[in-house]
């Protein structure tokens, strides 16, 4: 089933996860001339400088495990990076000049402890604010870095117990939008501007329990006090004008050419430039699509493809939007939206296509279920299949080019992807239904699309695999438990496996997210963690099952995964077997390598048991 891993040429699916990758450039704003630009180099995620003119790419950062959070200044001087210790998501801020290879001219301009990141906003002034989280909740300091200079002595603007974040800085930098969940509650959190210079409170906004606010973009010229937020007082995800001159609210109708609302959720939206329209991503029915809404208008038009997903966008300064998109058969490109040209293309071998997605719509306890089905391009049903959940829960599969989920395809597997209840994309009570019975709900929905697609003929019963990470790694391993009948062998990656052990060695928003979830901590609803924990069912599992885990994760760290393999391997009557992986780094990878190296064992896993 598996190729030689020393053999040439190498299988498609292993040059998909080698080929190279570029993501969304973030120009300078005052100088759009120059980018950063999370690209590969030799195998890893790097950050790099670009020159949009010359088309130049110099590699800056050089870590082992990558480098993906970046930013730069508005005049186009200095990167900003993120520094950890081998993925653990725990350091602090350095920046660098433009255009200066990996450790030339490396500074520490913030002089605060290291913690998990909660924001970086950087205004033309030299204004910086840094949102941190740790153990004492999270801060939000603001100082002003020179250049080629220490920064002055941080300024505390916010501090709560609470998860919370800097999420918006004003064009001119004096105000500083925080997202904050001081309600307890950080999956529906509240809005609370701020003065950038002395953290007194200049405007809050709470739509009041089970209805999230989100910070979107500040307007882009100095002295608009208009921000664009993200509501959900309608049942979905929508867009509106905070104006905090007078602190009107102001919904952005998006309508299409029959004059009805668009469907679906405002994920993200941007200003453009001009400050009288505003860019908006909206995700209906698993594709996420670009809009142009002149505000005072009735007008929303289209922006860039019609088909697939954008996975990240942004107004030039001349009028133009660069974007990602992909495809489930199309790779991943970053476009102009005006002339659908690629921007910046990767240096190095391109990924192969895959097949397309066709939509499924299966009956299930909580309404219609909607997933994307990927056949093999060869052959009839039954066939062998991947049902894939995804991570999150708050996310959703897309319409988007996977190299993992391609490399089933060519193997001979349907891959379906399903977008149960806990997804984005669905209104907000689909997305809050898992809460009461969380892990279960999700689980229902995978079964009644399961024996939807068994039902047609289409997947064999006999040979189904149960795979997903984070969320969807949990979702695994709970399903192994709980649906024993049903599923042929689990792959789990980056899994809760032990939800009580895990709540206590996970990071601190991450704690946060599961108070919010089940309505307190495991010492203050204990039945409510017992029965959404997949170690509470190990005695009922009988699939085999191959579990990867990061050793510095803190997401999902690695003893609550240890506690679970040591429950299934201590059972006398477990044939098994339960395989543990474990690679050097945190919630992921960004190492070609590695990403290789986990695909390889999971395909050979299968190969080895799934016609037991």
């Amino acid at each position: 089933m598996t190729a030689d891993p020393d053999a040439w040429p190498r299988p498609v699916w292993e040059m998909r996860l080698r080929a190279a990758q570029v993501e969304l450039p973030e120009w300078a704003e005052h100088a759009p001339g120059r980018a950063v630009v999370v690209a590969t180099h030799r195998g890893i995620l790097q950050v790099h400088s670009w020159d949009v003119t010359t088309g130049r790419l110099v590699v800056a950062t050089d870590r082992d495990q990558g480098t993906t959070e970046c930013a730069i200044d508005p005049y186009g001087s200095w990167l900003w990076w993120f520094d950890d210790t081998a993925g653990d998501e725990w350091g602090r801020w350095r920046r660098q000049p433009f255009g200066s290879p990996p450790g030339h001219g490396v500074e520490t301009p913030v002089d605060l402890p290291e913690a998990y990141d909660a924001g970086l906003l950087l205004a033309r002034d030299g204004t910086v604010v840094v949102g941190r989280t740790d153990e004492r909740g999270t801060h939000v300091h603001q100082l002003v870095v020179g250049a080629g200079e220490a920064g002055t002595a941080p300024v505390l603007l916010y501090s709560h117990p609470n998860d919370a974040g800097a999420a918006a800085l004003s064009h001119d930098g004096n105000l500083v939008a925080i997202e904050h969940s001081e309600r307890g509650d950080n999956r529906h959190p509240a809005l609370r501007v701020v003065r950038a210079d002395t953290g007194a409170v200049v405007a809050d906004l709470d739509d009041g329990p089970g209805k999230a606010l989100t910070a979107h973009d500040f307007a882009p010229r100095d002295g608009d006090l208009r921000l664009l937020v993200g509501h959900e007082r309608r049942g979905r995800a929508e867009l509106a004008v905070w104006d905090l001159g007078t602190g009107d609210v102001r919904d952005v109708r998006l309508t299409g050419d029959d004059g009805r609302p668009l469907p679906g959720e405002v994920t993200a939206a941007w200003w453009y430039p001009d400050g009288r329209s505003v860019l908006a991503a909206v995700d209906h029915r698993a594709r996420t699509r670009l809009y142009r809404h002149p505000l005072g208008t009735r007008t929303t038009t289209p922006v860039g493809p019609v088909d697939g997903s954008v996975s990240e966008a942004a107004p030039r300064p001349d009028g133009d939007v660069w974007l990602r998109w992909s495809s489930a058969a199309t790779p991943r490109t970053v476009l102009s939206a005006r002339t659908g040209r690629e921007v910046l293309a990767p240096a190095g071998l391109r990924a192969a296509p895959s097949v397309p997605v066709e939509e499924v719509s299966a009956p299930g306890p909580g309404g219609p279920v909607h997933a994307l089905l990927r056949l093999p391009a060869e052959g009839e049903g039954p066939f062998p299949v991947v049902v894939d959940v995804h991570g999150g829960p708050a996310w959703h599969r897309s319409d988007a080019f996977s190299p993992h989920l391609a490399a089933w395809v060519d193997h001979g597997f349907a891959v379906v992807s399903v977008n149960y209840r806990g997804s984005t994309g669905y209104g907000s009570a689909w997305r809050d239904a898992l809460e009461g019975r969380v892990g279960l709900t999700e689980l229902e929905d995978v079964a009644a699309m399961h024996d939807h697609l068994v039902g047609r003929g289409l997947v064999d019963p006999a040979r189904s695999v149960l795979a997903g990470a984070s969320w969807g790694g949990y979702l695994t391993l709970l399903g192994l438990g709980t649906q024993p009948d049903r599923w042929t062998l689990g792959l789990a990656d980056v899994p809760v496996a032990d939800y009580v052990a895990a709540y206590h060695e996970e990071m601190p928003d991450l704690q946060a997210f599961d108070r919010s979830l089940f309505g307190g901590s495991p010492e203050q609803v204990p039945d409510a963690y017992r029965v959404a924990s997949p170690i509470t069912y190990a005695g009922r599992v009988r699939a085999p099952v191959l579990i990867t885990a990061g050793e510095n994760d803190p997401r999902c760290p690695i003893g609550q995964i240890d506690n679970y393999v040591r429950a299934l391997r201590s059972r006398e009557d477990y044939a098994g077997p339960v395989e543990l992986y474990t690679y050097g780094s945190g919630h992921g990878s960004v190492v070609d390598d590695e990403e290789v190296e986990q695909l390889r064992r999971q395909l050979r896993f299968v190969a080895a048991h799934l016609d037991r």
